[in-house]
């Protein structure tokens, strides 16, 4: 009787390719599991990759290759590979692109699986006796660790250098040592009783699938409603998942985790060394690790007692991926819950129109807090006519500054635009400089001076004269924030003006530090960009001033409105969160447009209530599904003969394919850029369509000559 012959298995593999590789077991050993972590051969290289389930029965065995080797058998379960499989059919990415979202770093390389080191430190008899009176460094060490063994993130977010913890560990005065996972507990403010219902509303969802989006007014202390409520959770031995949008909101929110539960927080983000993530990664399979607060990507932690998953600030765009698999990290994290079982609370001051929509159709409970937290009230809005002046900041924004600063109050002033100037032109032939491979300005950063385009990062030294006609007189149109830092430094000369931007912001913890100095000074200006209006609680504030948001009225892209409610209404809310009642301006040189009559006369959920209406006039999202097949290349025709094809392709009964069209921006890095929009008369036959064909279109002979890939339900056009 001849041998069996050994069961062949279905591999994803890290590579763009649309298919996935079939694959032996290693000789003499039995095929692993689905979700098991293998060493594969692939052509010259050797790749990590997950079993995907057996492989098509009729395949001959004798043109397969073996595993090199079964790394870790079955490390993902079945709900993780549900999860990713449907979001590859929904998002339609390629299979491998599954390694990339469910292991971690440290994973996708081909050591074996081990527990990760300890994440604590601790001082060893050595470091309590020794003399550090001439090292005042290693001396702040010890004493932070007098009181016990503490996470080492923690001694770094208190300014610690992880060189000198190094340092430290080397000459064997502290040693690594796993942190307590329970710490006293804080008690919190008092809850309202709109807060208290909301609370309500999620312990009675504790036992099942209920989707809540917590719609509350900045400052109306919906962090109290998830604390409270992950406290219940977390007394039933279940674990919790905080998703945010922003690294920046990390250390906040931690901090705030670890006083008020009594828990350790750990943390996934790209900030995070691979062995950190690695660490808690483990730690939630396992599930040592009851709180967890993770970015987009820390939607496909592994959870072994699920208990309830968060989403603050859920409407933040940061949640979709823009790169590689291009998912929804927000509606990922609600499918996840449903096939949990639990319950999924998802919190913003200024909900998105997808979640607003899905209160309407009954598949979302909306929890309204209407009030401010603790007293404080709503800040006084007023817009100002900029008509006719060439200044950055009105002289009534300076008044008003001036006053607030001197009454001791802090002042945020908001303008989305990086550099000191968006332009830099010559006065006398009108020549601007240009990007000369994006259809973009380049932007004039001062400090050091140079003009950068901030869409490709190509740089180039600021020239002297104009390099068209010679002449010296170049002015810089617009402001920035460096220029903004600049005028108001010289303007009010006796307070601290300070900037948050990605061009100061470059450190690990610059950010954090920044806010906790703000937070525990004087009057000071802080001038950024949207890192400043992503939830931040700055009590200090009592005057928040935005700058220019004209471009967003006359915007080709449909969001637009939506995304300037959002970010006006965000800031505004940063002032008045303490005692003083707040201030907010707004500068235009467009006060009669009707979208800012809207903003002025109505809450947010109103102003939401009539984009609502208008897209589902126009059939946009999220009241008809919408995908957009994008290409580039470096000759347009390319790019457009592609998707010429491919919109043939798609075409169907119900799918409508709209282009090629240029995209908003045309050109980008040297790439020209087209997209097609992609429409149906309903999700699911859309989505089907797509399956079927989108794996189809690498065989386009067009598709050769061109970068391409789908975006499902876009943010960006």
């Amino acid at each position: 009787m001849a041998a069996r012959e050994p069961a062949a298995v279905s591999v994803a593999i890290p590579a763009p390719l649309w298919r996935r590789f079939d694959y032996l077991p290693p000789p003499g050993e039995p095929a692993p599991p689905a979700g098991s972590r293998v060493l594969v051969p692939f052509g010259r290289r050797k790749l990590i990759g997950l079993v995907w389930g057996k492989a098509d029965a009729d395949l001959e065995h004798s043109r397969l290759k073996s595993m090199e080797q079964v790394l870790d058998v079955g490390l993902i379960d079945d709900h993780l590979h549900a999860v990713v499989e449907w979001a590859r059919t929904y998002y339609q990415f390629p299979p491998g692109e599954a390694v990339n979202l469910l292991l971690p770093g440290a994973l996708r390389r081909a050591q074996p699986f081990r527990a990760p080191s300890p994440t604590g430190l601790a001082l060893t008899e050595t470091g309590h006796k020794a003399d550090f009176s001439r090292a005042p460094a290693r001396d702040q060490v010890r004493s932070l660790l007098q009181s016990g063994p503490t996470p080492r993130q923690a001694l770094v977010d208190q300014g610690v250098r992880p060189g000198l913890l190094a340092t430290m560990m080397k000459l064997q005065f502290i040693e690594a040592v796993d942190p307590p996972e329970h710490r006293p507990v804080q008690q919190g403010p008092a809850l309202n009783e709109e807060q208290r219902t909301a609370l309500a509303a999620v312990l009675r969802a504790r036992h099942g699938f209920v989707a809540l989006l917590l719609a509350g007014v900045t400052g109306s202390g919906k962090t109290e409603v998830y604390l409270q409520a992950a406290r219940r959770l977390l007394s039933r031995q279940r674990q919790i998942l905080i998703l945010i949008p922003e690294i920046g909101l990390t250390a906040q929110l931690v901090r705030r985790i670890e006083a008020r539960l009594g828990r350790r927080a750990w943390t996934y983000h790209s900030g995070l060394s691979e062995g950190e993530r690695l660490a808690c990664w483990h730690a939630a399979r396992e599930g040592r690790a009851e709180v967890i607060v993770g970015t987009r990507s820390a939607v496909f932690m592994p959870l072994r007692r699920p208990g309830l998953i968060v989403i603050d600030e859920e409407h933040d765009a940061s949640f979709k991926q823009q790169e590689g698999a291009r998912y929804q990290g927000r509606d990922i994290a609600v499918l996840r819950a449903r096939m949990l079982d639990v319950p999924v609370l998802l919190g913003s001051a200024t909900p998105s129109l997808e979640s607003l929509n899905n209160v309407d159709q009954g598949r979302y409970q909306l929890l309204k807090l209407t009030q401010r937290a603790g007293g404080a009230r709503q800040p006084r809005w007023q817009v100002l006519d900029q008509r006719g002046q060439s200044e950055a900041l009105d002289a009534r924004a300076i008044t008003a500054i001036e006053r607030h600063l001197k009454a001791g109050g802090q002042v945020l002033v908001y303008r989305n635009r990086r550099g000191y100037a968006p332009v830099l032109m010559c006065d006398s032939c009108g020549w601007q400089a240009d990007c000369h491979r994006c259809d973009a300005h380049m932007t004039w950063h001062q400090h050091p001076s140079r003009l950068q385009c901030h869409h490709c990062g190509a740089s180039r030294p600021q020239p002297r004269r104009c390099p068209e006609c010679g002449s010296p007189r170049l002015s810089a149109l617009g402001a920035g924030t460096e220029q903004l830092e600049e005028t108001l430094a010289r303007r009010f000369d006796g307070f601290p003006v300070f900037r948050a931007d990605r061009d100061v912001m470059t450190g690990r913890h610059d950010f954090d530090e920044l806010l906790d100095r703000v937070r525990s000074g004087g009057p000071c200006i802080l001038v950024g960009t949207q890192m400043l209006a992503k939830g931040h609680h700055l009590p200090g504030v009592t005057l928040a001033v935005v700058l220019d948001v004209d471009q967003a009225l006359f915007s080709g892209d449909f969001r637009a409105p939506e995304r300037l409610g959002q970010a006006v209404y965000q800031v505004a809310g940063r002032a008045g969160r303490g005692d003083l009642q707040g201030e907010f301006l707004l500068q235009t040189r467009n006060p009669e447009h009707p979208l800012l009559s809207e903003l002025l006369r109505a809450d947010y959920l109103q102003f939401a209530d009539r984009l609502l209406k208008e897209r589902h006039q126009t059939r946009l999202p999220p009241a008809g599904p919408l995908a957009l097949l994008r290409a580039e290349s470096h000759r347009p025709g390319d790019a457009e003969t592609f998707l010429r094809e491919a919109a043939l392709a798609i075409r169907a009964p119900g799918i409508e394919a709209i282009g090629p069209i240029p995209a908003i921006m045309s050109r980008r890095a040297g790439y020209w850029r087209f997209q097609c929009w992609l429409q149906a008369d309903g999700r699911a036959r859309l989505v089907n369509r797509l399956a079927d064909v989108v794996p189809t279109l690498a065989n386009l002979p067009s598709a050769r000559r061109a970068r391409w890939h789908l975006d499902m339900d876009p943010i960006e056009l």
